[in-house]
């Protein structure tokens, strides 16, 4: 008999991505709302590129099999 299907989860695969060495990438919080308090400089740094913190890195890869 076969084993059960890995599912891959869906909030997971909405919000991170992985680079080709492997490290996931993660949008900056607070960068949806409230957009008119927030200074330029301070949206243009909320909207480059961040990295899940190391200790996550496990399991977001078992959140994402197939990524």
């Amino acid at each position: 008999m076969a084993g059960y299907k890995l599912k891959t989860h869906r909030g997971a695969a909405k919000r991170f991505n992985f680079t080709a060495k492997g490290k996931v990438k993660r949008d900056m919080a607070f960068g949806s709302h409230l957009l008119t308090s927030k200074s330029a400089g301070r949206m243009r740094k909320l909207s480059k590129v961040s990295y899940a913190d190391k200790t996550n890195e496990t399991m977001l890869k078992r959140l994402l099999p197939f990524k």
